[in-house]
């Protein structure tokens, strides 16, 4: 009777075993790029003398090119309906460009080469995150891309502390350090190669008839394109990660600590994120992100008037906060508001909208920072964040942002 009762029992649903491979492949991506990216800009400005200029130019052009190829490479897959082999080239792509950083030491090919890498991630990005909403069954939509967020934040943040330690292990040798980050990378491929299954194409599903074409970007629908214009205006206050390692050197952080401002932030995304997605599945989704926007308001506003470290680590807390409070969700509302067949055009329109807003807030940042200070940087971010904020309870007072 004991053994009836067992199997009448409706069985708990589990996250598949694809997402954690998903997730794994990101976080080991991502210990490869966060221990070259950790450096880069301080290297950029104390070794080649690089200005915050430059370096905020640089880093939004690199931001905005994999935004706009994940346009083209979301739309493709649902076109081919081969999501895995565009994220094995983007993956593949990342990691064979790894090695150029520690072997041209010099500006221009550091800028090639961060260029391509986001190629590559441009490349893999929406395929990838379609392909997350493909396995995870809609009951677990939220807690899939909660927890392969925290993967990939795990590994945001695995890669700083390695690269901390082997700073301080090889003197400030930066160019052995970028050595040691192309392991992981190469690493990626094997488990997305190995371990992640693309489920068949739904029988029903009507199939993309050629990538970007009008009709395609209008089934997308309203509820879509709400959360698309609510992201790309919050995208606008989420400059470059960049300026926050800039903001910690105004203190006197010692280069080879420098990577700890990335490692605080990472921690407390990776440890929000999946609890956030999980209560999602359970409440409704932009509510939560409306915590999120409020939490990078107030870590804009602690960052902008932080006295010393001690302060500004808690700004970065914030920061990792709001990350994990938002990020997650706005990937699992396109999901929900997507047709299953426009997944990938859904998610690479995403990230070509935010990655031109991501473009523009760089360049702007650095001009505030050079121009005025660093102050007024982190103020008009707090302004851009508050535009979001009201945009989107105006969108969820009028039913655009309800399911249905």
């Amino acid at each position: 009777m004991a053994a009836e009762a067992d199997q009448a029992a409706p069985r708990r649903a589990r996250i598949p075993g694809g997402i954690w491979a998903l997730g794994f492949v990101s976080l080991l991506m991502d210990v490869s790029s966060e221990m070259i990216h950790a450096l880069l800009p301080i290297y950029m400005v104390a070794v080649l003398g690089t200005s915050v200029l430059a370096v905020g130019i640089i880093e939004g052009i690199a931001e905005a090119t994999a935004a706009i190829v994940k346009i083209f490479s979301g739309a493709i897959s649902d076109w081919l309906g081969k999501r895995k082999l565009l994220a094995v080239i983007g993956y593949g792509l990342g990691a064979i460009t790894k090695p150029i950083f520690p072997l041209m030491p010099v500006l221009e090919w550091l800028v090639a080469a961060r260029f391509i890498d986001r190629v590559g991630k441009g490349i893999r990005g929406a395929p990838r995150d379609a392909l997350v909403a493909d396995i995870a069954p809609k009951e677990l939509r939220g807690a899939a891309f909660g927890l392969r967020q925290t993967l990939d934040t795990i590994g945001a943040f695995m890669g700083p502390l390695l690269a901390i330690g082997f700073m301080w292990m090889l003197a400030d040798n930066f160019q052995a350090v970028f050595w040691i980050a192309v392991i992981p990378g190469f690493l990626s491929v094997i488990v997305l190669l190995c371990f992640v299954r693309e489920p068949p194409r739904q029988a029903a599903a009507k199939p993309a008839r050629l990538p970007l074409n009008r009709a395609d970007l209008a089934r997308l629908g309203r509820r879509y394109w709400a959360v698309v214009a609510v992201a790309g205006v919050f995208t606008l206050a989420r400059f470059s990660e960049a300026f926050l390692l800039l903001r910690a050197q105004e203190f006197g952080l010692a280069l080879h600590l420098t990577p700890l401002v990335l490692v605080v932030m990472s921690v407390a995304y990776s440890l929000s994120s999946y609890p956030v997605g999980v209560i999602s599945d359970r409440m409704d989704r932009s509510a939560l992100l409306v915590i999120g926007l409020l939490l990078l308001v107030a870590a804009d506003l602690v960052l902008a008037f932080a006295p010393n470290l001690v302060v500004l680590s808690l700004g970065l807390v914030l920061w990792g906060l709001h990350m994990g409070c938002s990020q997650g969700l706005i990937a699992t509302l396109v999901a929900d508001a997507a047709p299953p067949e426009l997944r990938g055009t859904a998610f690479g329109m995403l990230n070509l909208l935010t990655g031109l807003a991501l473009l523009v807030a760089s360049v702007l940042a650095a001009l505030l920072w050079d121009g005025i200070g660093s102050t007024a940087t982190f103020l008009t971010g707090a302004v851009f964040t508050l535009l979001a904020c009201a945009g989107l309870v105006l969108l969820r007072r009028r039913g655009l942002l309800a399911e249905g």
